[in-house]
């Protein structure tokens, strides 16, 4: 069972806390869109225990909606702070909130259902293609009652026909992805296009999604367990693969993708690999140590050339609790069923 122990502790009235050290909570470092965006997933996949903080983390949310018509990134000291904000940061938000508007909590469906109305009139602009993709996997997800189904099913086409578009641009022989580098969160690309297949059966994205998670997979896995693509430096066409810094979040990434391949296609090699990625956390990694503290209930920042990075904020807990779920069948935005293709 997930150990929710370090979440609560980082989570306060406001929400939860973006860094810690070690695994005290850091009260300077304030509060973003993504950590709480995430943490409603969780809340929202705990049972009824996870109802007061699907309430906290709902109306953090509702908070940080600008009159710009955008989330806010940051909360900093009781002000925000727009220079983080960004179509990423949207995008989770986004997806956060589809997942609650499917919840049996009338509040929080209600509120999620709202938010999503004023946020869905931004989509047609976005041209960061991570944030296309977690709006496009809440766009497959969600329920969006304020919606036409023929405006839905075009918002669903137009943004995976822009993920689609960034693919064939880049794509050759020996390399197949939608940008001519592989940098953090790689699997929602791949994962959205499953998405969208599940969503409408279209087989230009169940190709591209298996032709993009295959070539990640080939990189990631190389050595029989999963490398995440470093942050010094990334990964470039026709460059290596950067080992450090390795983010649990990206693991994550890699975990619900192949959770998404296995629900839509039901061949066991995604299962595998998904269960090979999970085990990332648990010392099945280059450094051969475990990311996970028991003691704690958190999880270690990420994997550096020395071992590990102590701290445990919040993206690094929130993302194994993600993957505890999404294995153990409690997320809350799981597809029902998989399909035969």
């Amino acid at each position: 069972m997930p150990n929710y122990k370090h979440f609560l502790n980082m989570t306060d009235e406001t929400g939860i806390l973006q860094f810690s050290k070690y695994h005290h909570p850091d009260q300077d470092s304030g509060y973003t869109l993504d950590d709480n965006a995430r943490a409603l997933m969780v809340a929202l996949s705990m049972g009824d225990e996870g109802y007061p903080l699907a309430l906290v983390f709902t109306r953090y949310l509702r908070r940080s909606w600008q009159e710009n018509g955008q989330w806010c990134n940051l909360l900093l000291h009781g002000q925000y702070y727009n220079h983080f904000d960004s179509e990423d940061s949207f995008g989770r938000a986004f997806w956060a909130c589809s997942t609650g508007s499917c919840s049996d909590w009338p509040i929080i469906a209600q509120s999620c259902t709202e938010m999503l109305e004023r946020a869905v009139t931004r989509l047609p602009s976005f041209h960061s293609a991570r944030g296309i993709a977690y709006c496009l996997i809440g766009l497959c997800k969600g329920r969006f009652p304020f919606l036409t189904a023929k405006y839905h099913n075009n918002l669903v086409h137009l943004l995976s026909e822009r993920l689609l578009s960034f693919y064939s641009s880049q794509q050759s022989p020996d390399w197949n992805w939608f940008e001519d580098k592989m940098t953090y969160c790689n699997g929602v690309l791949p994962q959205s296009l499953f998405a969208a297949y599940a969503y409408n059966g279209n087989r230009k994205c169940l190709q591209t999604a298996r032709e993009s998670l295959r070539f990640l997979s080939n990189h990631l896995f190389a050595r029989g367990y999963l490398n995440i693509v470093g942050n010094e430096g990334w990964y470039i066409r026709g460059g290596k693969l950067p080992l450090w810094d390795q983010q649990p979040v990206d693991a994550a990434s890699v975990i619900f993708a192949c959770h998404e391949a296995y629900q839509v296609t039901g061949l066991n090699e995604y299962k595998l690999l998904m269960k090979l990625a999970y085990n990332w956390y648990r010392g099945f990694n280059i450094n051969g140590l475990p990311l996970y503290d028991i003691e704690s209930g958190g999880c270690f920042d990420g994997l550096i050339r020395e071992g590990v990075n102590l701290n445990q904020g919040a993206e690094a807990v929130l993302s194994l609790l993600l993957s505890d779920l999404l294995l153990a069948g409690y997320y809350a935005g799981n597809l029902p069923q998989a399909k035969s293709v």
